[in-house]
């Protein structure tokens, strides 16, 4: 990762200069690699489904270079406050922000370059960091995520241009919420085809779905999978009923 910096100091970065300038955030190492397994040019346009307090949604603007637009959607307004206020600070302005809940109409009627669904999950790939989910994550919780990520997964995906990207990223290892997905957006959106891509932690390594381990990547347990959309038309016929 090129652009990747380990830190292992104990000054507060939050509060130096450099930080409160917007001259770097600080982001896990394997959220670090959904970014880069996006691969957003300058001049594309994309979309952040889920994009929180903004962390993936900065690096995606990053990577291109602030050119291009750039929307990031959440089911939370005060989340997108928060990515407003980063992004005001990052200087990042070819985004816009806009509350989207998954269930109404998609928030805009523009085909996208690329599409990333990091999507609301159980985290258990974030344990290290958060021992005390171990015990308040249920398996009934987990199933019904399952379904909530393949719905948005399949929404998404009609505003995805033909020969466009979509992307899938959770920070979970449950099979419920990622091959089990995978596999489900697959039989419904079967004009989406799995794309192999290089893991930057290890390029040798190519592949449609990727696991990354806490214990190789030394960051968060993720997983993530990558389609290109194979139609020639654009909008819902693409999606099986």
């Amino acid at each position: 990762m090129p652009d990747a910096v380990l830190y292992g100091g104990r000054q507060d970065l939050f509060r130096t200069e450099e930080f409160q300038a917007g001259e770097f955030e600080l982001q896990d190492i394997s959220s670090q690699v959904v970014g880069a397994l996006c691969n957003p040019k300058p001049g594309e346009r994309w979309w952040d489904v889920c994009a929180g307090e903004g962390g993936k949604t900065l690096h995606l603007a990053d990577l291109m270079q602030n050119q291009g637009s750039l929307l990031a959607t959440d089911r939370a307004r005060w989340r997108l406050d928060r990515l407003r206020q980063r992004a005001a600070r990052a200087g990042v302005f070819n985004y816009r922000a806009a509350f989207w809940d998954g269930r109404e109409s998609l928030p805009a009627n523009v085909p996208f370059d690329g599409i990333l669904v990091d999507a609301p999950c159980s985290g258990a790939g974030t344990w290290q960091r958060n021992p005390h989910a171990r015990w308040t994550t249920r398996r009934a919780d987990v199933k019904e995520l399952g379904g909530i990520q393949t719905e948005l997964l399949t929404r998404a995906a009609l505003a995805v241009k033909p020969g466009g990207k979509l992307v899938y990223a959770v920070c979970t290892m449950t099979r419920a919420e990622t091959v089990e997905v995978a596999a489900a957006f697959q039989r419904q959106c079967p004009a989406f085809e799995p794309l192999p891509v290089a893991n930057p932690l290890t390029p040798d390594q190519t592949a449609a779905q990727l696991c990354l381990w806490p214990q190789h990547t030394r960051g968060n347990g993720m997983f993530v999978a990558v389609w290109r959309n194979s139609s020639t038309s654009f909008g819902g016929d693409r999606v099986r009923p």
